[in-house]
């Protein structure tokens, strides 16, 4: 198991966030005011610099208003 924040698997969860904030007409900006954080945090899970954990990632989802569950399928339908 690679645990590297480069992993191919990490890379398509980050992709995917992206894609959903794009689908749901946000900006890294609206995304950051929802999460309380700045829009570098934002930024940086996008690129993959930064690793979001379990809780990070559950708050993230429902900021893009979806739900974790349809994340997790995806990255498993992949």
């Amino acid at each position: 198991m690679e645990k590297s924040i480069y992993s191919a698997e990490y890379q398509r969860l980050c992709a995917f966030l992206r894609q959903l904030r794009l689908e749901a007409g946000l900006t890294q900006v609206e995304v950051a005011r929802r999460l309380d954080v700045p829009q570098s945090f934002v930024s940086k899970y996008e690129t993959g610099e930064r690793r979001l954990d379990v809780i990070e990632l559950l708050h993230v989802v429902r900021a893009l208003d979806t739900r974790l569950r349809q994340i997790v399928d995806q990255i498993e339908d992949e």
